[in-house]
């Protein structure tokens, strides 16, 4: 029986490049995948990119209506492979792992766990509920700790309001990884208990 797996890191973890690695692995032995990212990303347009200069095309952009079983042609389908996958909707999350378990294909989803505001995104909360397996890629915060967390800077600046979705370099959006210190420091400008 096949697995949901979740790989789940701040940004700039390599999340689309281990994807992008697994893609290669998959294709350079033969086996079929299908890559899916969701619409929500404009970042790349068709394709995932990485901040290393990376890109593939994507086999399907997952509208938030979508059910992934009705749109997915898994005919000699090896593997599926997910990138920002925090922006799933939850009736898509549950697809995906009845796909795995009930078609035998491994489903690798990679995405955020939580967003700017340390909260669930809609598509990661249904995949650490679900995923048979989680793992974290981790990056390092500017402080050289363990990052955990990502501040979203506009116009250089850390905010802590705004849409639950603002792509990374559109709008004048950042993001920066940081650790449960420094994004107390930094973003809520907490500096004691």
């Amino acid at each position: 029986m096949a697995k949901l797996y979740f790989r789940y890191g701040a940004m700039n973890c390599g999340k689309t490049t281990h994807l992008l690695q697994t893609a290669y692995n998959y294709t350079a032995n033969n086996l079929k995948i299908i890559l899916i990212k969701p619409s929500v990303d404009t970042k790349g347009g068709k394709c995932v990119i990485t901040r290393i200069g990376l890109k593939r095309k994507v086999d399907v952009l997952l509208k938030p209506k979508d059910n992934v079983r009705e749109v997915l042609d898994l005919n000699g389908v090896k593997a599926i492979l997910v990138d920002e996958a925090q922006f799933l909707q939850p009736h898509q999350v549950e697809d995906l792992w009845k796909i795995a378990k009930l078609t035998d294909i491994p489903v690798i989803c990679y995405g955020l766990r939580t967003t700017f505001l340390t909260k669930f995104f809609v598509g990661s909360k249904p995949l650490m509920e679900l995923a048979d397996e989680l793992e974290e890629l981790v990056t390092i915060c500017s402080c050289g700790s363990k990052a955990k967390f990502q501040g979203r800077k506009v116009n250089g600046e850390f905010v802590t309001d705004g849409a639950e979705v603002a792509i990374d370099g559109e709008n004048n959006v950042t993001y920066e990884p940081l650790c449960g210190k420094c994004y107390l420091e930094k973003v809520m400008g907490i500096t004691e208990v």
